[in-house]
Order: structure tokens, then C-alpha cells, then sequence
């Protein structure tokens, strides 16, 4: 129960983050039914098409390939080599006969003394087999008669010889390659091309290819192999992304039931059921945590945006791949929600962008577990990612916990080999280093867009040699001072009440730096004996000079480039309260009559504490105000200066738009108490009474000189 009943979001409001939770709803069933709706479209199941997908094995399955079986009995059909019938003499003898007419033809030729060399010619010319061309009659007509009569015989006897063999139709050119071997060493070598000239033409095959015995036995060979029994294993790769679908791939998408449309209607209904689902999920968990910081309109729009990237770029592009899906960094989105907001909200979405991404696909339990185990490692070991080393270690812890899921899942399957292995190892590698990249990356820009400084920002502001907490020193030493004072004071507490702790020290450091830009105006930058309560000038000076630190702060803030929550520090620590001594002034020069005076003269601009942290500061600055002015010297007093200064800014309105509760307010109190207590080191005040004059020892002069000096304030 907040401590102040503070104003009720608008219905406009409410309704702005229903409507981003509907998108949301939206977003996922989008990402859940258009790659498979795309993949309907544009997949064709076809002998040579482009597979556009990789598709897996949902399950393991052994069938008798028909695709297989029919090609290792082509491959044995076509082992067989052709069938040829044996030498036919009767082919030998035909041609014996057609060489026998021939020579006598020729002899006729020779022997025609009417006719010259030119008819002769012709006269050969004019056979049919075997055929002369003029250089083989001329030669033929140049020989003498024994010359003739030794080159008829030796064409006789070699074609006689040659077709005794087995000759095939492959064998042809072959054989008349091997006449001129086997012509008579007692033949003149310028004859040879003329019996050559008569016989090659007359070789033909004797050994003819039978085609019914060499069907016969191809068909015996081809039945003798038997059926190709092919086993597939689930998650074995059916078809890669970009490979030419071959008979084999088809045959076994048609084995799963791959090669037929998804039915849509059916996917429809299970995306629509699962949608609902993780919808009233997002909305209960959005419900229960309404007033963090996240619930508001950009860091819930910005978170929103992210959690539908995170699940449209894999649930299109990489979930149905083999490595690719373990390489994502997905650890990314909840190591940075969680350094940006919290670890349940981190945990949470993490989650349900796991369930979301990997339902439906294949190796659903494999990738969720590494999912979300590799997030978890990562979120739990960045914590708030205060320094640059967090996000090294948090991607360390998400490449090992990677290789574990990995071996745990994997180690002794028989479809994983060395090969996988490492590529599986290389992938967990890049996921982790690019999840603790993109991190950093990622808080960075959610920060600059959210105006919400990260963890490593706000360290960086803390450091002492920071320009503007160094010009803060260099022109206000007393009022940086007083900045590390109400620090240490405002630390403990927002530690107390589960504040932001380090955004408190770093605003309230920051919170007075206006005060840099007129220091000698402000009581702690004065010396001790030189007190200037600026009674010398009208009240309504003094009170806007004493306002413009704010202004000022601002301005400083800005300049130095300050984020917003750190520049509303310097904006709400004052809220909308008046300089009270100045007005008391000009309320005593106008006859204390109000109406005389502009309030608004002696009114900070504010805005009044929105934040627990804005809260925090705001009583710690007043309640180290008056400790400084008080300086309480017993428990009782500190106790009554921090009711006293607890009950005027509850009276005054301050608090009304922060969630304090009224515990909160006593834990804050009480944190206050501790830590007066250890600064003002109190005593028990004894009852007056006249000292004994004795000599006082040197032990005693040094422990009271140095009880003096931790305790400057006691009287």
C-alpha cells in the first residue's frame, strides 16, 4: 500500500498497453504460421526444384527403397556385358566369294586391251565391293601379271585367315588396323597397300550381338538384387537448404508425408491456442508487475519490439537449419532486460520467447533446453553488468553451459559424429561471445533511447575524475562534501528498501552540482566564522538565487551529458517546496500578510519526487541539513530530528506521486538512524557535576584530543 494514495493511470494509458500486449499477441502468431504458410507457397516437391528449407526427420523411420532398389538393379542390368552368337562361316564364305568375283572382274579390266588407262579406270571404279578409287586402280594397272597373280593370292589368303576369327561389330576397324601385320613378309612392301585396298573393305562381323540373350540375362541379373532397405534416424538432415531434390529426397519426403501441403487450418488452430496462451501469460505477469518500470508506455514498447525480433529473425531464418540454430544468440535479449530492468522479467520473457521460437519444429526439448539453459547462465553471471569483464565472463558462462547441454543431448548418438561435433562446439563458441557483444550493444542503445542509464554508465558517472564532479570540486568544495555526505546517507537506504542503489549515489552526487555555478552563495562553500545568510538582500533575490541551483544543475547536467534519470535528481530533490527562511523574511517586511507576497518566487520549480530513488534523496539532503545545523548529541535527538523532518515531508505533499509505503518510510528512518548514529557518534549526557581537579595525565590529554577529532560536533 503506497503511502500516499497516488493518481490512478488514465484509461488512455491502460489502454496503450493493452493494445502493445494485443500486438505482441499478434507479432507471435504472425512469426508462428507465416514461414510455414511462405514455405506452402513456395516449396515445389519436384525432381530438380530448389529445396528453399531444410527439412529434418521428425522421427526415425526404416522403409524398403524403391528409388534405391531400382538403381542398384540398373546398376547390375547394366554390368552385363552384350551377348554375341559364335563365328558364322557362312559370313566368311560370302565374303570369300565377293573377293573372288571381284579379282576376276579385275583381272578382266587388266586384260582389255581396247581399252586405255583412263577407261580402265573407270571400268574399276564402277565396282561395288570391295570399292577402288583411282590411286588403288592406277596401282593395281601398273602391275605385271605375276605381280597381280601374288597379290590375288595374298588377298585370298588373308581374308580367308582374318574372317576364320570372331569378329564383333566392335572389333572392325580394329582387325583392318592389324592387316598390314599380317600380309606375307614375301610381298614387295609397295603392294601391301593394294592388297589392304581389297580386303579391308570385305571384313564384316561373324560374331553378331544377340539381343534377346543379353535382355534374358540383364533381366536375371537385375531380379537376382534384392530390395534396398534404407533407415533414416529423427533429426537426420532429409534435404538442405538450397540442394537440387533428387528421386531419393522426394521418395523420402513422401515417406513422411513431407511432399503434401501442410494443412493450414489445422496449424491455424494449434498457433491460435498457443498464442492465447502465452497472450494471458504476458498479460497476468504484466498485471502482477503493473508499477515497475517496464510496464510504462516506451520501456514496454521498446521491450515488445525486441521480443518479436528476437522471435521473427530465427522462427524465419534460422530455426530450420542443422548449426545455424545453435550459433543465434538469443541469451542476448535476457542478459539485457535483466541488466535494464530485473531478472524476473528477464527470466519470464526468456521463457516464453523459447517456447514460442521453437514450437513445432524439429528437436524441439534439444534447442529449448539450450535456450534457456545458455540464458540463464548469461543472466545470472552479468548480474547488472557494472563493468566491461561482466560481459566477457556472461558470454563464457553461455559458451559452456552450451557445450554441456550439447554433450549431455548428444554425446553417444550414433547420428552425431566427430564432424558434428565440432561444428556444434564452433557454433556454442560464436553464441557466446557474440551473446556478450550484443549486450553491451543492446544496453547502450536501450539506454540512449529509454533515457535510462545502465549499471556501467552510472559507474562511469561515480568515478571521481568525472569533468562535472571535478568542477564541482574545483568550485564547491563544501557543497561536494556535503554531495558524498547525503550520498553514504542515501545509499544505505535505498539498499534497505530494494532502491536502486547505485542510481541513488550517483544522483545524489550530482544533485547540487548548480550550486558549482554560485558556490559562495551557499552556507557549506562559506567559512566558519564568515556565515552570509544574505539578509542584505531582498528575500525575493535571495530566494531565486538559492533556486537557480536548480536551473543550474540542469544545465550542467545537460551539458555534461548527464542521462535523464540522473538530471532528475537535480530537478526533484527539492520538489515543490519553499525557501522557507526567505519567505519567513518577506512575509515579515509585507506585515505577515500573504496576500502581499508571490509565492511563487520562494516555490522550487520542481517536479515533487516521482521515484523511490528521487524520494530517498530528498529526505536524506533535508535530514543531513539538519543534522548539520542540530548536530544531535544523543540517540533521542537524532530520533527526534528524523521524525521531525520524516513528518514535514509527509506534510508537505512530497511523496504523494513515489510508491513509498509507510514501511518503506520506517526502514528509510531507520537506515538514517544507523548511519547518524556512526557519523555523530552520540554519548549519554551525565549530569553536570564540579570536576575534581587533579593533574591531568598525558594518556588522558591524547585520548581526549583524539575523542575530539572524531567527534568535532560534541560540545
Amino acid at each position: 500500500m503506497a503511502l500516499i494514495p497516488t493518481k490512478k493511470k488514465s484509461l488512455t494509458s491502460y489502454s496503450g498497453q493493452f493494445l502493445v500486449l494485443f500486438l505482441v499477441c499478434v507479432g507471435i502468431f504472425a512469426c508462428l504460421i507465416l514461414p510455414d504458410f511462405f514455405r506452402n507457397n513456395s516449396v515445389n516437391y519436384e525432381i530438380g526444384d530448389v529445396s528453399t528449407s531444410e527439412i529434418l526427420a521428425p522421427y526415425s523411420l526404416t522403409y524398403e527403397s524403391q528409388v534405391l532398389t531400382a538403381q542398384a538393379r540398373s546398376e547390375a542390368s547394366a554390368s552385363v556385358l552384350p551377348i554375341y552368337l559364335p563365328p558364322d562361316p557362312e559370313i566368311a564364305k560370302a565374303q570369300l566369294e565377293q573377293l573372288d568375283k571381284s579379282l576376276y572382274f579385275i583381272s578382266t579390266v587388266r586384260k582389255d586391251s581396247l581399252a586405255n588407262l583412263d577407261q580402265k579406270v573407270a571400268d574399276l571404279s564402277a565396282l561395288a565391293m570391295p570399292p577402288i578409287n583411282r590411286e588403288l586402280s592406277e596401282k593395281i594397272l601398273s602391275l605385271t601379271d605375276e605381280e597381280w597373280s601374288a597379290v590375288s593370292k595374298e588377298s585370298e589368303r588373308l581374308l580367308e585367315m582374318v574372317m576364320r576369327g570372331s569378329i564383333r561389330e566392335s572389333g572392325i576397324s580394329q582387325t583392318q588396323a592389324n592387316l598390314k601385320a599380317q600380309i606375307s613378309y614375301s610381298l614387295p612392301a609397295d603392294q601391301d597397300s593394294i592388297v589392304i585396298g581389297l580386303v579391308s573393305p570385305l571384313i564384316v562381323p561373324t560374331s553378331l550381338y544377340s539381343e534377346d540373350l543379353t535382355d534374358q540375362a540383364r533381366k536375371l541379373a537385375a531380379n537376382n538384387i534384392q530390395p534396398v532397405v534404407k533407415k533414416v534416424v529423427a533429426g537426420e538432415v532429409l534435404v538442405r537448404r538450397g540442394q537440387l531434390l533428387k528421386a531419393i529426397d522426394l521418395e523420402a519426403l513422401e515417406k513422411y508425408d513431407l511432399t503434401q501441403l501442410t494443412d493450414l487450418r489445422q496449424l491455424v488452430i494449434r498457433y491460435l491456442v498457443l498464442t492465447l496462451l502465452l497472450g494471458m501469460l504476458l498479460y497476468l505477469f504484466y498485471y502482477a508487475n503493473r508499477d515497475s518500470n517496464f510496464s510504462k508506455m516506451k520501456p514496454l514498447v521498446l521491450t515488445a519490439i525486441s521480443f518479436l525480433i528476437f522471435l521473427a529473425v530465427p522462427r524465419f531464418l534460422v530455426i530450420n537449419r542443422t548449426v545455424v540454430p545453435y550459433l543465434f544468440p538469443i541469451a542476448a535479449f535476457g542478459m539485457t532486460l535483466s541488466i535494464l530492468f530485473n531478472f524476473p522479467l528477464a527470466i519470464f520473457l526468456t521463457i516464453i520467447l523459447t517456447v514460442a521460437l521453437t514450437f513445432g519444429k524439429d528437436r524441439t526439448l534439444e534447442l529449448s533446453l539450450y535456450y534457456i539453459l545458455t540464458s540463464f547462465s548469461g543472466i545470472l553471471i552479468i548480474s547488472k553488468g557494472r563493468r566491461i569483464s561482466s560481459f566477457a565472463l556472461s558470454g563464457l558462462g553461455v559458451l559452456a553451459t552450451g557445450i554441456a547441454v550439447l554433450l549431455a543431448l548428444r554425446y553417444g548418438d550414433l547420428n552425431t559424429d566427430t564432424s558434428a561435433y565440432i561444428s556444434l562446439g564452433a557454433a556454442a563458441l560464436i553464441n557466446g561471445f557474440a551473446s556478450g557483444a550484443l549486450t553491451l550493444f543492446f544496453q547502450f542503445v536501450f539506454s540512449e533511447v529509454l533515457d535510462q542509464p545502465t549499471p556501467l554508465q552510472l559507474m562511469e558517472l561515480s568515478r571521481p575524475d568525472h569533468p562535472l564532479l571535478q568542477f564541482i570540486l574545483a568550485n564547491a568544495p563544501g557543497t561536494y562534501q556535503h554531495s558524498l555526505l547525503v550520498s553514504n546517507l542515501a545509499e544505505q537506504a535505498a539498499e534497505a528498501v530494494h532502491a536502486d542503489r547505485l542510481l541513488v549515489r550517483v544522483g545524489t552526487l550530482y544533485h547540487d552540482s548548480g550550486k558549482a555555478m554560485n558556490p559562495a552563495f551557499f552556507i557549506e562553500n562559506q567559512g566558519r566564522d564568515k556565515i552570509d545568510s544574505h539578509d542584505m538582500l531582498p528575500p525575493e533575490e535571495a530566494a531565486q538565487t538559492i533556486i537557480k541551483h536548480i536551473t543550474d544543475g540542469v544545465a550542467l547536467g545537460r551539458r555534461y551529458h548527464l542521462p535523464g534519470r540522473v538530471i532528475d535528481f537535480i530537478r526533484e530533490h527539492h520538489g515543490t517546496m519553499l525557501t522557507r527562511y526567505q519567505y519567513s523574511k518577506a512575509l515579515e517586511n509585507a506585515g505577515n500578510d500573504p496576500s502581499k507576497i508571490d509565492i511563487s518566487q520562494f516555490t522550487y520549480p520542481g517536479p515533487a519526487p516521482r521515484s523511490k530513488e528521487t524520494a530517498i534523496l530528498m529526505l536524506a539532503d533535508g535530514t543531513e541539513a539538519r543534522a548539520r545545523s542540530d548536530s544531535p548529541k544523543t540517540e533521542e535527538e537524532i530520533h527526534a530530528l528524523l521524525q521531525k523532518a520524516f513528518d514535514f515531508y509527509k506534510t508537505e505533499g512530497q511523496l504523494d506521486n513515489t510508491d513509498l509505503t509507510l514501511y518503506d518510510l520506517k526502514v528509510i528512518q531507520e537506515s538514517f538512524f544507523e548511519t547518524l548514529v556512526r557519523s555523530y557518534h552520540p554519548r549519554i549526557r551525565y549530569p553536570e557535576s564540579k570536576p575534581v581537579e587533579a593533574p591531568v595525565t598525558e594518556n588522558e590529554l591524547k585520548q581526549d584530543t583524539q575523542e575530539i577529532k572524531i567527534n568535532p560536533l560534541r560540545s
